[in-house]
């Protein structure tokens, strides 16, 4: 891993990045941890059978726009990145001498990563087709068996789970960032391989020599 003490997984929701993270610890020995930890937004929509949708969450999904919704996380993920920003600064400082850390999460915006400033720091970002993403969503939250305001929560988090994984990926390959797609039949072990071998390649955080 050339000294590499940090790795950095991001991607939108449903893609498979806290799998694929722990894994990718498992092997290297490191510290797995989302950046949900640190602060969290509203969550999921849909009930599970150990977890009720919480009327705060049920309140911002149901009555804000898409737009409204995507600008609530992205402006979320602002306020959460000096936060990231010290951690990975101060985990990657450690070297060796310190457990390394694979840390996960749509928080993780590629413009400010692929500005960091931080040796032994690499990143990826996992991607799906949409259509992957909404049938992992609906499977989830049981849609079919939903009432139609439970479908309408998960409608409003499909949408903006969809504008997010664009305008993410825009500024992925405008900024010529290393990126893998979660949907095209690899196991979480696969994906994992595929992101150490990507990390490897990197030059600079986020970027190997053939950047996606």
């Amino acid at each position: 891993m050339r000294g590499v003490r940090v790795v950095l997984i991001g991607g939108t929701s449903n893609v498979g990045k806290s799998a694929v993270a722990r894994v990718v610890a498992d092997r290297l020995g490191f510290e797995c941890l989302s950046t949900d930890k640190l602060a969290r937004h509203p969550g999921r929509p849909w009930r599970t059978a150990e977890w009720e949708v919480p009327p705060h969450v049920a309140e911002h999904y149901g009555g804000l726009t898409v737009d409204e919704l995507i600008r609530s996380v992205l402006d979320h993920y602002d306020r959460l990145w000096p936060r990231i920003e010290e951690l990975v600064t101060a985990r990657a400082a450690e070297g060796g001498t310190g457990t390394g850390l694979v840390l996960e999460g749509s928080a993780l915006w590629p413009v400010p990563v692929a500005e960091l400033g931080v040796r032994r720091t690499a990143a990826v970002w996992l991607t799906a087709d949409d259509a992957v993403v909404r049938a992992r969503v609906r499977t989830a939250g049981h849609y079919e068996a939903a009432t139609a305001a439970e479908q309408h929560l998960m409608d409003q988090f499909l949408a903006r789970t969809e504008r997010y994984q664009k305008l993410m990926l825009d500024a992925v390959d405008g900024l010529g960032l290393d990126h893998i797609d979660t949907g095209a039949g690899h196991s979480v072990a696969e994906l994992a391989d595929l992101v150490l071998a990507t990390v490897d390649a990197q030059l600079a955080v986020g970027r190997s020599p053939d950047g996606d």
